[in-house]
């Protein structure tokens, strides 16, 4: 198999996760279970926690969720870690319920952020959470991270607080938040925490446990990759690039430019970042690590530090709060500074501090991932959760459980860069696979030990389905590289799309003793599987329990762009080799797509063609997804600024970077309804639209029509949409005419299906 270098370019600068001296404590042994009361701890024989992590989310001893990863991962350096898990956050006394821990907090919101989980699109307050017991909302408060540091502050004063987690990870600077409408400061400032991980924490938490756990203070804990923190001067022996402003004149070799990208480095240096067949120069001289010099000419006669003592300061939060533009300009940087192999460390500042956050961590590598994922688990909820049988049924329900307790998580890590998504920005895109064996033996480990197991794997795959042990042909390119997306606006030609690893992993695992079938959940990055027909067809005729999904997004240029997402081609080539491996098989299957209404850049027009062509394609949307700007997303500096920042940031706004933002409830409603053009409440809201925009010939009651001139009443009749009372509700549809769609049908096509279909939760899916 042709699979590609693991990231031992990265991993040379980063000492192994298993190398450290275990912490004394490693005599007490291997808990079945993390302690979430005293009594578990005296049954343990300990007399306190070394470190206590407070959670937003039910403990469920599953290398899925993150409290057991950190849990399990600092157990195996030798510390005793206990678990305080959604706890009352109205006074301190909660986080005391476990002692006083000899180390630090370890402070998390939990799997999601905890806004996302629970507020709509529309900010609406959910009654649900799939991370508590019984599916119950309201279990943790709003900015869960933020809370529960100033808890753990109240009931130990002189306790160090490390706080971790996708929430903190996407406010680790100044950031737009939605749900208030306006810039917040970074997390670190409110949260009173001394310490910030981002991103998956792992290697960043060991040193920082074991630096602690040698009485070194917590606020001299510096230099640690995947950090961030505050400061109130600045750091000697630096280089400090100024990006406080944008278009600021001067000679060129005055102002180094942040957003030097590396093809436009290597076209001023004569050279070309791609791997050239049959090329003379070799692959070191393809591909240099930038220099930081802007004028070639100036090369060899300007003396600068190092990358690794350069740091980038960002414009302020005072900046940032009261100008979009800034914000925006801000937001790029950021962005350019993610690949752990070239970034520089980023500074901002808050009043008379600084929130200092050091380069990416460096990713882990396959034989690290192979001991993260093979710690203890207990792969189940805490006992705690049990019900009077034992069981884990009933109120004590945990959803987010139940849902991934068969599947198995293979990867980490996105290079799509979807701007809209979270996924590039918290784990990085960097690949970091497990190895085969150790798939295969968590498979084995479902198959003997968890309860209930039936010989169905719900998915083998993680942030993507197909991402497995793909990257960069060769280390020294990826680690110079600084592009956002390895796959927009095409697939690199330095990308390796060889699926041959996933396509034996496949084939290795149902053919497991007890396995009946492997089953694909994960998002599928279809324009990369169409580079792989064998591919392709192993996962349509081995690995489809019917239904794939599969997230298009969009079917106009305008908006795709905007989301560094491909054009509906791509689609479509994969739709036909879907229907042919299925119909080869003879299985009837369906792609389940997903689209987003109100992202960024989108008018309304390229909502009309959108529905119009899910009518043309027969589908019907019965949930839909409404563009949800999370902390520090690209999409989100589009949509707080209304400027492209997939571009340079201009003071001036020039046509081309103009960002259509679909604010205000009207309007979002309207791109909502256009998804859901076959539901009558909408045709009203659509009618009115559709003769604004000059297309009142798609109104009509034949079948080219999008929406028809009748409106259902509630008694079975109809009456002229002509009529007052065009509002009333949706009764029996109309002879000839297409009707409701089926009950929790999600965006299928409907002719012949079952009458449900799972689909979109919370705006937190996983997938390119």
């Amino acid at each position: 198999m042709n699979a590609p270098l693991d990231v031992s370019l990265f991993a040379r600068a980063a000492k192994p996760i298993t190398s450290y001296r275990k912490y004394w404590a490693a005599r007490f042994g291997t808990a079945p279970f993390l302690p979430m009361s005293r009594a578990e701890m005296d049954k343990l024989g300990w007399d306190s926690c070394d470190i206590i992590i407070v959670t937003g989310d039910a403990y469920v001893d599953h290398p899925s969720f993150g409290m057991a990863v950190i849990g399990r991962v600092l157990e195996a350096q030798g510390f005793r870690v206990g678990i305080i898990a959604q706890p009352d956050w109205h006074s301190a006394e909660p986080f005391k319920a476990l002692g006083k821990p000899n180390l630090f907090f370890g402070v998390t919101a939990g799997n999601m952020d905890s806004m996302i989980n629970r507020y709509t699109a529309d900010r609406k307050i959910r009654s649900d959470d799939a991370y508590t017991p019984g599916d119950v909302g309201g279990k943790r408060p709003d900015r869960a991270a933020l809370v529960y540091s100033q808890r753990c502050r109240e009931a130990w004063n002189d306790v160090p607080i490390v706080m971790g987690g996708i929430e903190g990870s996407l406010r680790r600077i100044a950031h737009y938040d939605y749900w208030q409408d306006k810039v917040r400061r970074a997390i670190l400032v409110d949260a009173k925490c001394d310490l910030l991980l981002y991103g998956n924490a792992e290697r960043a938490l060991i040193e920082v446990a074991h630096r602690i756990a040698a009485k070194e203070p917590v606020e001299s804990i510096t230099d640690v990759r995947g950090t961030a923190f505050i400061q109130r001067q600045s750091e000697e022996g630096w280089f400090e690039i100024d990006s406080t402003q944008v278009d600021q004149p001067g000679r060129v070799d005055d102002h180094i430019n942040p957003y030097l990208t590396t093809a436009e480095q290597a076209q001023a240096q004569g050279t070309s970042c791609a791997k050239e067949e049959g090329a003379a120069q070799s692959l070191g001289d393809a591909a240099k690590p930038l220099t930081f010099v802007p004028n070639p000419a100036l090369a060899g006669k300007r003396k600068l530090p190092p990358r690794e003592r350069t740091v980038i300061r960002l414009p302020s939060y005072d900046q940032v709060k009261s100008d979009p533009v800034l914000y925006a300009h801000a937001s790029r940087v950021l962005h350019l500074e993610t690949n752990p192999g070239n970034a520089r460390a980023l500074v901002q500042a808050h009043g008379d501090r600084d929130v200092w956050i050091n380069p990416p961590p460096i990713p882990l590598t396959t034989a690290e991932m192979d001991h993260v994922f093979g710690l203890p688990y207990a792969r189940s909820p805490h006992p705690a959760y049990a019900d009077e049988k034992g069981g884990h049924d009933g109120a004590t329900k945990i959803p987010a459980w139940e849902m991934i307790r068969f599947s198995v998580n293979i990867m980490r890590g996105c290079f799509g860069g979807c701007t809209f998504c979270s996924i590039t920005e918290h784990e990085g895109r960097i690949i970091q696979s497990r190895s085969e064996d150790s798939v295969i033996h968590e498979i084995e480990e479902i198959r003997d030990k968890v309860t209930g197991f039936t010989g169905v794997i719900s998915d083998l795959g993680g942030p993507t389905a197909n991402m497995y042990r793909i990257g960069c042909k060769t280390p020294e390119i990826e680690a110079a590289c600084r592009k956002p997306s390895c796959v927009y606006p095409g697939i690199c030609s330095n990308l390796n799309t060889d699926h041959s690893a996933l396509i034996h992993m496949y084939r290795r695992a149902r053919a497991l003793k007890g396995v009946k079938k492997i089953l694909i959940g994960s998002g599928l990055r279809y324009d990369l599987a169409v580079q792989s027909p064998e591919y392709v067809k192993e996962l349509v005729q081995h690995h489809v329990g019917g239904y794939l999904k599969i997230a298009p997004e969009h079917t106009e240029g305008g908006p795709l762009s905007k989301m560094m997402k491909p054009g509906i081609g791509s689609y479509d080539k994969f739709k036909a080799m879907f229907d042919k491996y299925s119909a080869e098989a003879g299985k009837k299957q369906y792609l389940v797509p997903y689209f987003i209404a109100a992202h960024p850049g989108t008018s309304d027009e390229d909502m009309m063609n959108l529905a119009v062509w899910l009518k043309k394609n027969s589908f019907r949307a019965d949930q839909v997804q409404t563009f949800y700007p999370s902390p520090m997303a690209s999409a989100t500096a589009m949509y707080h600024s209304g400027r492209n920042t997939l571009r340079k940031v201009h003071r001036d706004l020039r046509e081309e970077d103009s960002v259509d933002v679909v604010r205000g409830d009207r309007r979002r409603r309207l791109h909502k309804a256009f998804l859901r053009y076959h539901d009558a409440n909408n045709w009203p809201l659509l009618r009115d639209a559709l003769k604004a925009m000059g297309r009142a010939d798609l109104i009509g009651n034949g079948k080219h029509h999008l929406i028809p001139t009748y409106q259902p009443l509630t008694d079975g009749g109809y009456q002229s949409a002509r009529r007052k009372n065009s509002t009333a509700g949706v009764g029996a549809k109309k002879p000839g005419v297409g009707g409701q769609p089926r009950d929790g049908q999600l965006l299928t096509q409907h002719t012949g299906l079952p009458p449900r279909v799972t689909g979109v939760g919370k705006g937190g899916r996983k997938g390119g």
